[in-house]
């Protein structure tokens, strides 16, 4: 066994085999896996071996297409086979909520080149005769489902890295994992100590421990899953082609053929987490016991689904544990507060997604970032607050919910109220309708009288219409405050980090007591964070951003530290309130004792200002577009700070509003949110960000080269606004924008604006196409909804009040 390689990978299941892979493919030869036991060993060896493209984020539908087409390129180049299958399979829809999920995923689909299908009854039975069809609405066809065989892929993977230089190590048991000063790994084994410049984790059902080794805690939690393979069923063998795969999220079941039989499994309500203390290191091989009694309700369901199935025998029963993240997504990429230790588990759909995930960790690691967002599996979406006690019921409720439709607003109970802010009571006893983000309960609206406390989560216009479009009116009318908790902010200080600033960002470092609005590029010139920045004095100065965003943020600032440079998290340790409307600056006045007005208090000043008994930091800007300042304290003083405002806020009209109203607001405007028009997956030109870069200062900017091509031939596509001619259903996201009869744009948000009253949506078309007044149709739903491209702004078109 050799002793020094550039990449470790640990684990030799499916993902590990990938990663190796992919390395090679991307030109790393000199990378090795280690492997405790035999290939396969962990959850890979007893999978189901299913694969679909359909997931509800686009560019994890992307990758695993990419994941499906890659095995027909294994096969040629190894010579091995992947037993695949490529049957098609259907997803059943039995209510018309259901429906609805998968006519907005067929028509997501339009835009992505995948060539699904909505069926009817008759057509379903056509495909899959087996299936009583009572109560079906339709379904949605994909003829790229299929199954493969587990272990035969994973060879193929490692014969395949093999074949590009790798070594592969089996019955290698890794000890210990320690970091040297250089940020390279001693990898410890009981075969020796291997030095390594990066480290993987890709150990499957033993991630959890091989991150204990680092340090870190990795969130994912086995559960324990169980299929049942039945005789043979003349019936299934006697057709002329292989029985495609059927999906029945009522039953919470799928199916497909096993040879002359039939395989089907659950994602069964009365589920079991498995090894909750941690994955014991000699297991390997071996099944868990048959426990029919938490899957009776499960076959009963399927029994009058597939009614074939209550006289087929069973021929076997694999009942093994398998590994999920809180919201079952992988958890890839480079592991915030280490140094070249990367991850590459919590993969649940392992031959879904492996060859996605492979790719794009290997992208990560050679060529500095993957080409698309993928936030979406990024294990910096959870932050360090995350603990075992809010994964363990998460993963559960995810697991219960794996066939459960997912709407757009739907805000899921399990491991609530975590974290919160200290306002969290007084706003709760005002009618709060809460919400979540990145553990953080938020206020989503505030319901009245008889209203009632929960959000039905729809497709459609919610039952908090009314509510939020109260308080949009409040804020255009009066005076309306929420918390400015989800923001994430970082204080940046140090003699350097002004000139530390000017290459980080592609905006302009403003002033002393001044404010800029900044985009974050990668060197692709990709956006990866939009930025307000708050010059406090010339070495200390405030930076706001999304508040889900923040390990991935830090993770960003961390590698790019040099010289005297502070970075200081303080998201949960400054907070405060934002209070805007035409009443906003009567009401600042009548809290302070200095001078706010327009002269004084600019648009994009900041300033220091006692409010009560605080010294706050106040910003005069506001993401509703309004009149509107940020007020900010620390977080002991955000209950008296509170007070002071709500107190004086009666004589002005102030009413509380939430994240519902807010996202309303922000559409009268255009203004674009964080993974919706602002991600990796677009530039600063196709987003309209390129008027916020400095392209005058003279500093090497991250992203400048890419971002100074863009400017000079044009984007190929451009955001826009739309007004749509909606009924109960506004655009949500990925909709497809149709232009001359074919879609040439898709949707990146959307919703109703209560001001205009007016179905907004903001999305991507051709740039040589944007003129105002265009007429195009967007998808939602199924139905095709005339809309007129839209250039003014619907609220304070001129900016006189949010700047005067």
């Amino acid at each position: 066994m050799k002793t020094t390689t550039r990449v470790c990978v640990i684990g030799g299941g499916v993902i590990g085999a990938s990663v190796l892979y992919h390395l090679t493919k991307l030109g790393w030869s000199d990378v090795m896996l280690l492997e405790r036991s035999d290939l396969t060993s962990g959850s890979t060896w007893h999978a189901a071996g299913g694969f679909h493209t359909l997931n509800g984020d686009t560019n994890m539908a992307a990758l695993q297409g990419y994941t499906i087409r890659l095995y027909r390129e294994l096969e040629e180049l190894t010579g091995l086979s992947c037993g695949l299958h490529h049957v098609g399979g259907v997803t059943l829809a039995d209510t018309q909520e259901r429906f609805d999920m998968l006519k907005a995923e067929r028509a997501k689909h339009r835009f992505m080149g995948l060539e699904t299908e909505i069926l009817g009854p008759e057509e379903i039975r056509q495909v899959a005769p087996i299936t009583n069809t009572d109560g079906i609405l339709g379904g949605l066809y994909d003829p790229l489902d299929g199954h493969l065989d587990p272990s035969g892929t994973t060879h193929a993977y490692a014969k395949a890295a093999r074949m590009g230089g790798a070594d592969i190590v089996t019955h290698c048991m890794v000890r210990e994992t320690n970091p040297r000063a250089d940020g390279t790994w001693d990898v410890v084994t009981d075969k020796g100590t291997i030095h390594a410049q990066h480290v993987v984790n890709a150990a499957g059902l033993w991630a959890r421990e091989v991150g204990a080794m680092a340090g870190i805690y990795l969130p994912l939690h086995p559960m324990e899953h169980q299929y049942i393979v039945t005789d043979e069923i003349a019936e299934i063998y006697e057709r002329d082609a292989e029985h495609p795969h059927v999906m029945d999220p009522a039953g919470e079941s799928y199916l497909r053929q096993e040879g002359r039989g039939l395989c089907i499994g659950f994602y069964e309500q009365p589920c079991k987490p498995w090894a909750v203390g941690g994955t014991r290191w000699d297991f390997g091989h071996e099944l868990l016991p048959d426990d029919f009694d938490k899957i009776e309700d499960s076959i009963a369901f399927a029994y009058k689904r597939f009614p074939i199935l209550e006289t087929a025998g069973v021929k076997s029963v694999i009942h093994g544990p398998f590994t999920f993240a809180p919201d079952g997504n992988p958890l890839v990429g480079p592991v915030p507060g280490l140094r070249n230790y990367w991850s590459a588990c919590g993969v649940m759909a392992g031959f879904s997604q492996g060859g996605g995930v492979g790719l794009t960790l290997a992208q990560w690691m050679v060529e500095g970032a993957p080409d698309r967002d993928v936030f979406a599996m990024d294990v910096a979406r959870f932050g360090r607050w995350i603990t075992p006690g809010y994964t363990l019921p998460k993963v559960v409720e995810n697991y219960r919910n794996r066939f459960s439709v997912a709407y757009p607003n739907e805000e899921l109970p399990a491991a609530r109220p975590f974290r919160t802010t200290p306002v969290h009571g007084i706003f709760d006893q005002m009618g709060a309708v809460w919400g979540q983000q990145y553990g953080l309960e938020v206020a989503n609206y505030f319901a009245e009288g008889a209203e009632p406390r929960y959000e039905t989560p729809s497709f459609r216009r919610s039952n908090a219409f009314a509510a939020t479009a109260r308080e949009v009116k409040a804020v255009r009318h009066a005076v309306g405050i929420n918390e400015v908790q989800n923001f994430g902010k970082y204080l940046i200080t140090g003699a350097d980090a002004r000139v530390w600033l000017d290459r980080v960002m592609a905006g302009r470092i403003p002033a002393p007591g001044r404010l800029s609005l900044s985009p974050m590029l990668n060197p692709n010139g990709r956006l990866i964070g939009d930025f307000t920045i708050s010059c406090l004095t010339e070495t200390r100065f405030q930076l706001t951003a999304s508040y889900g965003a923040q390990d991935y943020h830090l993770r960003w600032f961390d590698s790019l530290l040099e010289g005297d440079v502070h970075v200081t998290n303080i998201s949960d340790t400054r907070t405060g309130f934002q209070i805007a409307g035409p009443n906003a600056r009567a009401l600042l006045q009548s809290v302070t004792a200095e001078d706010v007005s327009a002269e004084t208090f600019r648009f994009m000043d900041v300033k220091p200002l006692t409010i009560g008994l605080s010294t706050a930091l106040v910003q005069r800007v506001s993401y509703t577009g309004d009149l509107g300042y940020e007020i900010y304290v620390d977080a002991m003083e955000q209950c008296q700070l509170w007070h002071s405002l709500w107190k004086a806020g009666q004589d002005f009209g102030l009413k509380p509003f939430g994240m519902r109203a807010m996202m309303s607001l922000r559409l009268d405007k255009f203004f674009g949110a964080w993974l919706s028009e602002f991600s990796p997956d677009y530039t600063a030109a196709e987003t309209r960000l390129d008027r916020f870069i400095s392209f005058r200062k003279n500093t090497a900017f991250i992203g400048r080269a890419a971002a100074e091509a863009d400017r000079a031939t044009g984007p190929a596509r451009k955001l826009c606004a739309f007004e749509v001619d909606a009924t109960d259903a506004d655009v949500n996201a990925y909709e497809p924008i149709w232009l001359d009869g074919k879609v040439q744009g898709f949707c990146t948000s959307g919703g109703y604006s209560h001001h205009a009253q007016k179905s907004v949506a903001l999305g991507f078309l051709p740039s040589d196409r944007i003129t105002d007044g265009l007429p195009v149709e967007i998808e939602i739903l199924g139905d095709m909804r005339p809309a007129r491209l839209i250039t003014t702004p619907l609220f304070d078109a001129d900016g006189a009040r949010m700047r005067g």
